[in-house]
């Protein structure tokens, strides 16, 4: 007889657990309005509070790894093989980079942005401004840099000082920067935002210049090295099939150096420029005030259903 009434009983249980909750929440109702009306309207308030953030893209297209100085003298190195071992030359390692994948490594490096903040002098545009009143402007806050005095003021804690150190600029700008590569095709996307949409397209264009100069003038120095190594070693030998695979090497080095001398876009091609853009990326105020009303309401109901089961327990032990 209990084993078959067992079922039926499991199930009275049930409903009487789920018509006890339900009074239980809802003789709190009006705790649970007001708490959740709470919290919408601070997320409602919050959402608001926040500023536009704007983003703004540039597609790129990897230069020939032909380009690099570096990789084609290791090219042509490698095709003496023996023939320099014979010689008693060293041409040391054949491995290299490619250059696509240096100069993103390069851009994303801390002694690249250092260079780029201070040539363009951002540091007190990025790390001393505040979001202005109207949308999609920035301004210089007071409280963080002195104009008048050109001078620090924002109160850190140590080691951290007034100044901006190097590192946390570059923190800070490497939150923003976002760098992706499509497998399929090797073009590449960097993607920059910030609160003035005006700043951050001068920005980006500045970044990519400044990336191509940098690859242009390190390559322009590498292969000026290339031809200066090589004219040394063809000294060095009286094989003919040597001293002719040298001519041919600093041909080739000269041929590179003259490239770079003509090319602009030297280690990326520009395909989709970066614009201004007109359309906020963030935040997402909707969603905000959704999962805040949400979060409230499952706060207050969790509150009033431990406060429930808490007084429960007590009258239980009495």
């Amino acid at each position: 007889m209990e084993n078959n009434n067992s079922p039926q009983r499991q199930v009275m249980d049930d409903e009487i657990d789920l018509l006890e909750l339900w009074n239980v929440l809802w003789n709190g109702k009006w705790l649970i309005i007001a708490i959740t009306t709470v919290f919408a309207i601070g997320s409602v308030a919050y959402a608001l509070w926040l500023p536009d953030i704007y983003r703004t893209e540039v597609l790129l297209s990897p230069a020939s790894d032909e380009g690099s100085a570096g990789g084609g003298l290791a090219a042509g190195l490698s095709q003496l093989g023996g023939l320099a071992g014979l010689a008693g030359i060293d041409l040391g390692s054949s491995t290299s980079v490619s250059q696509k994948d240096r100069a993103l490594a390069i851009m994303q490096s801390r002694f690249f942005i250092k260079d780029f903040f201070d040539r363009h002098q951002l540091v007190v545009p990025f790390m001393g401004s505040k979001p202005g009143a109207v949308t999609g402007t920035v301004e210089i806050d007071p409280k963080l840099y002195d104009v008048a005095n050109q001078r620090w003021v924002r109160e850190m804690s140590p080691p951290k000082t007034a100044t901006p150190s190097d590192e946390e600029v570059y923190e800070a700008f490497s939150m923003l920067l976002e760098v992706t590569e499509d497998d399929l095709t090797g073009l590449i996307r960097i993607s920059l935002e910030w609160y003035d949409p005006i700043q951050i397209k001068t920005w980006m264009e500045w970044l990519v210049d400044d990336l191509n100069s940098y690859m242009r003038e390190d390559d322009l120095l590498e292969s000026q090295n290339s031809i200066n190594y090589l004219t040394e070693q063809l000294q060095k030998t009286s094989l003919v099939d040597m001293r002719n695979v040298f001519f041919n090497l600093i041909e080739q080095q000269t041929q590179k150096v003259m490239l770079a001398d003509v090319r602009e876009e030297y280690a990326f091609e520009i395909l989709d420029p970066a614009v201004v853009p007109e359309k906020k990326s963030a935040p997402s105020r909707a969603l905000i005030c959704i999962l805040g009303t949400l979060l409230g309401g499952m706060l207050v109901v969790l509150f009033v259903l431990l406060k429930h089961y808490a007084s429960k327990e007590k009258e239980e032990l009495a």
